[in-house]
């Protein structure tokens, strides 16, 4: 399982960013982001959850955000100019970007929506999130995944 590399893995090898895999085992489909850190042993205020919603524009917007925490709507909603954004329906998921449920990562997307991750990041070297497949995570610096989806930092979890 170690060996298998996601299109996740395969975007941070080309962009030459250094990364290091967590698998666990999914037995039982999705599972929570707070059990994942358990699973891999890492803290939870270091592992974050990618959350896809809808704006009343109609477009798109990814958050990223510690797996412990909630999305403050108005805040993502200001951090990305929209008036308000709700999230996504569960069977909306694959369709608008390419994972599925749990599997949800904020690179590789089937396009290139607006990303905010958490102002939290930048107090961590290095954080984790999800592989693009259940029981997959990876760990790269903030810093370094900012760079490459052209992300935005702001307030957005409570």
């Amino acid at each position: 399982m170690a060996n298998q590399k996601t299109n996740v893995m395969r975007i941070l090898d080309s962009g030459k960013i250094k990364y290091n895999v967590y698998t666990y085992d999914s037995k039982g489909g999705a599972i929570d982001g707070v059990s994942v850190a358990e699973k891999i042993g890492q803290p939870v205020e270091k592992v974050f959850k990618t959350l896809v919603t809808k704006g009343n524009s109609k477009n798109f917007f990814v958050f990223v955000i510690p797996v412990n925490k909630e999305l403050n709507l108005k805040a993502a909603a200001k951090a990305v100019g929209e008036k308000s954004v709700e999230m996504i329906r569960v069977d909306e998921i694959n369709k608008v970007t390419g994972y599925i449920r749990g599997g949800c990562s904020p690179i590789g997307m089937k396009k290139d929506y607006k990303t905010v991750i958490d102002s939290t990041c930048e107090n961590l070297d290095t954080f984790i999130f999800s592989a693009g497949k259940i029981g997959f995570q990876v760990e790269v610096s903030p810093k370094e995944l900012i760079e490459l989806i052209k992300a935005d930092v702001d307030m957005i979890a409570e």
